[in-house]
C-alpha cells in the first residue's frame, strides 16, 4: 500500500495529512479484510534492503489471516494485561521513557533483541481493535516521529515495524543497525550493544 504519491523513501518524511490517509486506508481495508472472513490482519512496515523491503518508495503492507499469528497468540494474558502493567512500570521507572504524547507512550524496549528497538502502546487499556481506535492515527504520527529521531542519529537505518491488534494492542519498532546471526538465530539468545536506557536517552535528545 503506497504511503503516498510523493517519491519518499521513509515513513519518516510524510506528512501529518499523507500519515491520515495510511490510517484511513488500513481502517477501511481491515473491515473488507474481515467482511471477506479474515478475522485477524497484520499492518508491518518494511524499509530498506536489508529489512525486506521490495520497493524504495514508502509503503506498508496489510497481510490478512485467519487468526492471530503465533507470536500475537503467545502475547494473550487470560485477563491480566501484561502490557499495563509494563507500562505501569516503566512510567515509574521513567528510564527508558522516550515521550508520552496523544494518549500513547514511546519506550526504548525493555531487552531489546537489536539497538533502538522501541514499544509504542495507549496509556490506557483501551478495549477493541486498533484499526479502529481514534489513537491509530497519533499512533502512526508517533512512529513516523521515532523514525525521524533514529534517522538524527544513525542516518537512514533500515527497519522493521508491526502493528499487534490484540489485547492491549501495540506497535513495535526494530531498526536493522546489526544482523542477526548464529546466536540469535540458533539459540534465541539476543545480543544487543546498546542499553535500553542509553538508546532512551539518545532518542529524547534527538
Amino acid at each position: 500500500m503506497v504511503s503516498t504519491p510523493r517519491h519518499v523513501h521513509s515513513f519518516a518524511d510524510l506528512s501529518d495529512e499523507e500519515i491520515g490517509g495510511v490510517a484511513l486506508a488500513w481502517r477501511e481495508r481491515t473491515r473488507v479484510a474481515r467482511d471477506a472472513g479474515f478475522p485477524y490482519v497484520h499492518a508491518l512496515l518494511n524499509e530498506g534492503r536489508e529489512a525486506g523491503a521490495s520497493l524504495p518508495h514508502s509503503h506498508t503492507q496489510l497481510v490478512w489471516l485467519e487468526e492471530a499469528p503465533p507470536t500475537v497468540q503467545a502475547e494473550e494474558d487470560g485477563g491480566d494485561c501484561h502490557v499495563c502493567r509494563h507500562l505501569e512500570a516503566e512510567a515509574a521507572s521513567g528510564e527508558r521513557l522516550i515521550l508520552e504524547r496523544d494518549g500513547l507512550v514511546l519506550l526504548a524496549a525493555y531487552g531489546g533483541r537489536l539497538p533502538y528497538e522501541l514499544l509504542l502502546a495507549p496509556r490506557e487499556h483501551v478495549g477493541g481493535s486498533a484499526f479502529e481506535s481514534e489513537l491509530l492515527e497519533p499512533g502512526l504520527r508517533l512512529v513516523s516521529e521515532s523514525l525521524r529521531r533514529l534517522h538524527a542519529l544513525e542516518g537512514p537505518a533500515p527497519v522493521n515495524a508491526w502493528l499487534h491488534d490484540n489485547g492491549h494492542w501495540h506497535f513495535e519498532v526494530l531498526p536493522r543497525l546489526t544482523v542477526f546471526a548464529g546466536i540469535e538465530l540458533g539459540a534465541g539468545i539476543y545480543v544487543n550493544s546498546l542499553a535500553p536506557e542509553a538508546a532512551a536517552a539518545a532518542l529524547r535528545q534527538a
